[in-house]
């Protein structure tokens, strides 16, 4: 039930504000990098290879722990799993 003018606007905003979130259905290990495809609107391949590639040329300790440290952050997806 409506209380003021302005519920069914912000009811609708609410639906399409996008998220950042581990992605369920686009995953490969777990996730974090599917989410962030999602959430850009980018082919998660190629965050991927853009992320092995600067986490070799950097060392592979800190990639590993910078992608680590974004699943400690970053929530799961809440869609149900397919």
């Amino acid at each position: 039930m409506r209380t003021s003018w302005n519920d069914g606007i912000i009811e609708d905003m609410s639906e399409h504000i996008k998220r950042l979130h581990r992605s369920r259905r686009n995953k490969v290990v777990c996730g974090l990098l599917g989410g962030l495809g999602e959430y850009f609107e980018v082919d998660p391949v190629l965050l991927r290879l853009f992320f092995v590639f600067i986490t070799m040329c950097t060392g592979i300790v800190p990639g590993v722990l910078a992608y680590f440290l974004g699943v400690a952050i970053v929530p799961k997806s809440y869609e149900e799993k397919e």
